[in-house]
């Protein structure tokens, strides 16, 4: 018996990496097929990175700026010249700011944004799973309608809102935390907070909408009948289905979290990619949005790739199966 345990597990272990190794070679033409039209994309608009409205430049200037940097090319040269240099390692330089990189941009902006994000999903789990449990075990009661109070609320008011509030009462009225900035974990509190209770909300209302489901269910009457305590069956029967939709979520979500939030970075003063993104489409930064789109992309494939994983962990009847 323990030589048959033991060859089942190294057969699912042998069976685990295939299909990692298969999925995370589908990254290569997913990165492809999103940069070549990304790319496209971005040329197809009218103007240049290099237009000014309030102090326009010569257009001599602008024509030595294009042929710099090779806009005076073909689309697709320019496309085979970029991902070229991407395969090497170098997302290129960034057109408005001249003394740095979009490898450096992202070296030194991401982290923050990735521990950022990291908290604020963090957050979202600890509020919103926990509340959605409880809101469909109570369900019509009056924690069933101030957690779902809640829910709606953590929706309704904006990070635009929320991060000021906190911002007045926790650090200007009662002097608890750092007004703004980055670099303790006092200072991380409000900006996870204000980013992760929106989240939470959603997750809560998604839990109470998959656990109600669930608990509705023939064999979750099946295991009450035979006996089975009630914590048994909520944990070990209804809490690990209903929570594949939720971990499904968790996936884009992180991916969207740890990028970035200009929002909150902006009311926060926090030096994270969230501004680059964002202010890189406005400026036509094509680097920039080459590479923060790149990083994105990528991010999501891998959560998603640990979204596949959780599933087998949660349900052992999930199989992986690359296709």
């Amino acid at each position: 018996m323990p030589a048959l345990l033991l060859g089942r597990r190294a057969c699912r272990g042998i069976a685990v990496l295939t299909y990692l190794i298969r999925r995370l070679l589908w990254l290569v033409p997913v990165l492809g097929v999103i940069s070549a039209v990304t790319f496209f994309l971005m040329h197809s608009v009218p103007g240049n990175p290099f237009d000014q409205e309030d102090k326009p430049l010569p257009p001599e200037v602008i024509a030595r700026l294009e042929a710099h940097y090779h806009l005076d090319e073909p689309v697709w040269r320019q496309y085979l010249r970029y991902m070229g240099g991407a395969l090497r390692g170098d997302l290129g330089p960034s057109y408005l700011s001249k003394d740095r990189s979009v490898n450096d941009i992202i070296a030194r902006h991401f982290p923050v944004s990735f521990v950022l994000g990291t908290l604020s999903l963090g957050v979202a789990v600890v509020i919103g799973i926990p509340l959605g449990i409880v809101s469909a075990l109570r369900q019509n009661t009056v924690a069933d309608y101030v957690s779902m109070f809640m829910a709606v609320s953590g929706v309704s008011v904006p990070a635009l809102t929320l991060g000021p509030l906190l911002m007045w009462g926790l650090a200007l009225q009662l002097g608890l935390l750092p007004v703004a900035r980055w670099g303790s974990w006092q200072q991380a509190v409000m900006p996870a907070f204000t980013l992760g209770i929106g989240q939470a909300a959603i997750l809560a209302r998604l839990t109470r909408a998959s656990m109600l489901q669930v608990i509705r269910e023939d064999y979750v009457r099946t295991a009450r009948a035979k006996g089975v305590s009630e914590r048994r069956v909520i944990v070990h029967h209804a809490l690990r289905n209903a929570l594949i939709p939720v971990v499904t979520v968790l996936g884009p979500l992180f991916a969207a979290l740890v990028t970035g939030s200009m929002v909150v970075e902006q009311i926060f003063a926090i030096p994270g990619l969230g501004d680059f993104y964002v202010g890189s489409v406005g400026d036509r930064d094509y680097p920039v949005i080459m590479g923060t789109t790149l990083l994105y992309t990528a991010v999501l494939v891998i959560a998603n790739l640990a979204v596949d994983l959780a599933y087998s962990w949660i349900d052992p009847r999930i199989r992986l199966e690359a296709t």
